[in-house]
Order: structure tokens, then sequence, then C-alpha cells
């Protein structure tokens, strides 16, 4: 790829996510064919940002301080909700691609893995199908599958985590 068509490419994409803010759409996806063999899949997507307001509290004067320390504790426990977030575990298995997961070899076969398993290292945990491509995604240690993150044939980001392996 020249340096040319990689920044044709990039001016492609940020007109793409322009279009994507324009005209309010959450999603967008092109493919741009070169030639027999050379084409450029591209995918953007508007993650929206959903803030949660606290519920307004109406109560009698003589209940307002009572109330305070149910809000303190709420917030103190934001923090600690934002740690049990798969994506920071210490056994979160990622997906290395963006593309669509598939739990098991085939359509109708049972599962590469199911919650209770015990897996080795390099051993194939789900496939993640990107560009007609299947690619295997092996487990990063050997260890037990703690949690199954995703669905099978659900879409997923880079980074999205997959499973819990300890």
């Amino acid at each position: 790829m020249t340096k040319q068509s990689h920044e044709n490419d990039v001016a492609f994409i940020q007109a793409l996510a322009e279009l994507l803010n324009k005209n309010d759409l959450t999603e967008i996806a092109v493919v741009r064919e070169y030639g027999e063999d050379d084409s450029l899949e591209v995918r953007v997507v508007k993650q929206a940002t959903v803030v949660a307001a606290p519920a307004p509290v109406y109560a009698a004067p003589a209940l307002a301080a009572p109330l305070a320390a149910p809000v303190a504790a709420a917030a103190a426990a934001a923090p600690a909700a934002a740690d049990a977030d798969p994506a920071n575990h210490p056994g979160a298995v990622t997906s290395p691609m963006v593309g669509t997961v598939y739990l098991a070899p085939e359509p109708g076969a049972s599962a590469f893995v199911k919650v209770g398993d015990t897996v080795k290292e390099g051993q194939t945990l789900l496939i993640v199908e990107a560009m007609k491509t299947m690619n295997h995604i092996p487990a990063p240690k050997s260890g037990t599958v703690k949690r199954i993150l995703v669905d099978d044939g659900s879409p997923v980001e880079y980074g999205t985590p997959l499973m819990i392996v300890e």
C-alpha cells in the first residue's frame, strides 16, 4: 500500500465519521473496491454515552439528613463498579480484532469450551470471523473458564472482553 493510498483511506474514513455525526447516525459501513483482489472495508460506529442521573429525592426537611448517608454510600460504590469491568480482569481474554464471535466450530456443534472447563494454554476458546476468515482465539494461559461474556454470533470490537480464564 502506498503512502498516498493510505492518506486517501484516512481521509475517506474521516469523511465517513463526519457523515455519521452530521446525520445523527450511530453506524455506517462501506466497502471500497480498488480492484479484483483489493478492497477496503470500513465500519464506523458511534458509541452512545449514557450518563445516569440520580433520581430526584422528594423528602420532608426532617428526612433529608438520613438520606445523605445512602447517597454517600452509592458514590463510594461507583469506583468499585468500575473495577468490576471484565476488561480490567487479569484473566480477561479480549478480541484481537473486529468481527463476529462463534463459540463452536460450526453451527449445531458443541462449544469449544463452557464455563467450568479447564483449558490449556493455546487451546482454542472460540472463533472470531473477520472478512470471511475464521480466526481461532487461543487461551493465553492454562486455567479454568470462569465466565463467557459474549453470545454466539454476536459482533465484537477490538479489545472487547470475550471470556475470563483464571
